[in-house]
């Protein structure tokens, strides 16, 4: 907040704005005693807002001078003031159209917590976006983009932009600190090998400054992998292999892709969804939970996630005992099915 407000004042004062309002001040309070000089029935404090009413070109009229001299310093109030306003209106305007341009073109800190950062702008990006608004856990969710492009690339008034590349300057100024999830996202202007450098020593930089945040790495050849984990990457997407997985089911397993894309996407249709257990479900076996949550939510569960990043169980055994700790993996209609 300090800064902000050092930074506003600098701008005031190099347009001008600050030494506009003490001009301002100066004819308000020398208008104001002049015309209670002038007008024998008129206080200092009357002629002050005579002064301030005649400026503005309000006219309210509950005060009008009686005099001439009064009179001709209302004239030449009124001319000044429509001049005097007019440039203040246009300072102001000025200074709201010079924080928006900032803002769309990456050179404004961000100031949101608790938020999603994306590094990298590409078609895949625009998809990650998309997916994010439709789910309504995180329709709202404020993003922070971090690319090197010339201007925010979407109108979205949650979406917040960060000019260059992924450094220390950058994750400082989106926030790095207060953050809740990063996503790093290949840059596909780079070959292969350079591309998956990139994200790896993104990921480096990301977990040397904040440790505690979930990260969420795209990689595009399997063998960077053990480097991503190295860095401390929570989650790792390898593109080729999910692509060559879901190509190999279709061939197989004809029309399975499109099952698949349904339950991915946010979009439509029903999704696939992390839940943690119904409290009236705790302590009881995988199969009854199972029979439970369809006959009351219509939805069907999958598998077991021990804790919200811990081991992935699917399709347990009958007797397993579903714990408070455990996040039950839905297919569901809704991310809330009760």
């Amino acid at each position: 907040m300090k800064r902000t407000l050092q930074q506003l004042l600098l701008f005031l004062q190099r347009e001008n704005v600050i030494n506009l309002l003490a001009v301002i001040l100066v004819i308000v309070l020398s208008s104001g005693a002049l015309v209670a000089f002038f007008e024998p029935d008129l206080s200092f404090a009357s002629g002050i807002w005579w002064s301030i009413v005649t400026l503005t070109t309000v006219g309210y009229g509950d005060i009008s001078p009686s005099t001439a001299e009064g009179r001709i310093l209302a004239v030449l109030i009124m001319f000044f003031g429509i001049g005097l306003l007019g440039m203040l209106s246009a300072s102001l305007a000025t200074l709201l159209i010079h924080k928006r341009m900032k803002e769309d073109r990456g050179m404004c800190a961000s100031r949101v917590d608790n938020h999603i950062i994306i590094c990298e702008w590409n078609h895949r990006t625009r998809a990650v976006i998309k997916e994010l608004r439709a789910d309504a856990q995180t329709s709202n969710t404020r993003l922070v983009l971090i690319a090197d492009i010339e201007e925010k690339p979407i109108d979205d008034n949650n979406l917040f932009f960060v000019r260059g590349t992924v450094n220390e300057e950058t994750l400082e100024k989106a926030n790095l600190q207060k953050a809740r999830t990063v996503v790093v996202l290949g840059d596909d202007s780079v070959e292969t090998t350079a591309r998956d450098a990139k994200v790896v020593l993104s990921t480096l930089t990301i977990e040397s400054i904040n440790p505690d945040v979930y990260t969420v790495v795209e990689l595009v050849d399997k063998a960077n992998e053990q480097y991503c984990l190295r860095a401390n990457a929570d989650e790792i997407i390898i593109g080729s292999e999910m692509s060559s997985h879901l190509i190999a089911s279709a061939a197989s397993d004809h029309g399975i892709s499109k099952v698949i894309s349904e339950l991915l996407s946010s979009r439509y249709g029903n999704d696939f969804y992390s839940m943690s257990v119904p409290e009236e479900l705790i302590g009881m076996k995988f199969i009854d939970v199972l029979v439970a949550m369809k006959a009351q939510s219509n939805a069907i569960v999958l598998g077991v996630q021990k804790g919200s990043t811990g081991e992935f169980i699917s399709n347990p055994d009958v007797d397993y005992l579903v714990s408070q700790e455990d996040n039950l993996l839905v297919i569901s209609g809704d991310r809330d099915p009760s």
